[in-house]
């Protein structure tokens, strides 16, 4: 490995952490939803990885054809910022759908109380939600339970996201013919970028699963959505 090599693979190691870690929409949506969906750890973490590797490998694949044609990377990292901003829309116009959703979830699940009274002539009241008592599936014996598509949802939005300092790193060691040389700048940044994701994950879930939650459960939904909306604007606004 030359030293102009060794250089780029420790840089595309830092860069892959730091943009992680700055950017929140690598693992708030995530924390959002599993929070609102009671996703398990392992489940969530499964998500994170999927989603993690669409999104790396939207921009290496991007990359690769433009090495390929020969595009500059002026052209590359004007189309990379179209792939944000649909990226960006698409996170918004979820979660505007899914705080909608949330609020009208949220409506039909407010406690309320109903008295009783005993022949013994005691009188008490119980506070409950009709929505949840009554919730049955509707799906026939043997008939398998409907899965939800929120998952592919933030699939398909980490795919459109970009990842714009790839780029750069992957035309230095393609242009002197290294394609071996892509291939680690590739795997490194891919490595810290979805390890950062799932470190991020981990640290917010065990964090949030401690909190006192009480009232503000009944929410949840619209809170998610409202996170997803606020990642949305903080890429358009470049945040």
């Amino acid at each position: 490995m030359t030293q102009e090599l060794s250089i780029l693979v420790a840089t595309a190691a830092t860069i892959g952490v730091l943009h992680t870690l700055i950017g929140p929409d690598h693992y708030l949506p995530f924390l959002a939803m599993a929070g609102s969906r009671r996703w398990s750890l392992r489940r969530t973490l499964g998500i994170t990885t999927a989603c993690g590797v669409g999104h790396v490998l939207g921009s290496v694949l991007l990359g690769t054809l433009g090495i390929l044609l020969g595009w500059a990377v002026g052209g590359l990292e004007w189309f990379e910022s179209i792939r944000g901003n649909a990226a960006a829309w698409l996170l918004i116009g979820f979660g505007l759908a899914y705080t909608v959703w949330g609020l009208r979830q949220a409506v039909r699940n407010r406690p309320h109380a109903h008295w009783h009274s005993h022949t013994d002539g005691t009188v008490h009241d119980h506070t409950h939600v009709h929505h949840n008592e009554h919730a049955h599936p509707h799906t026939a014996a043997g008939e398998a339970k409907p899965r939800s598509i929120t998952p592919w949802i933030l699939f398909t939005i980490f795919v459109f996201g970009p990842c714009e300092a790839l780029i750069p790193m992957l035309m230095y060691p393609a242009a002197g013919g290294s394609w071996w040389g892509v291939a680690l700048v590739v795997l490194v940044f891919g490595v810290a970028t979805i390890a950062t994701m799932l470190a991020a994950v981990t640290l917010g879930y065990l964090g949030i699963s401690n909190l006192p939650i009480g009232r503000l459960e009944r929410y949840s939904h619209v809170l998610a959505g409202l996170t997803l909306v606020a990642c949305g604007l903080a890429i358009q606004l470049g945040f």
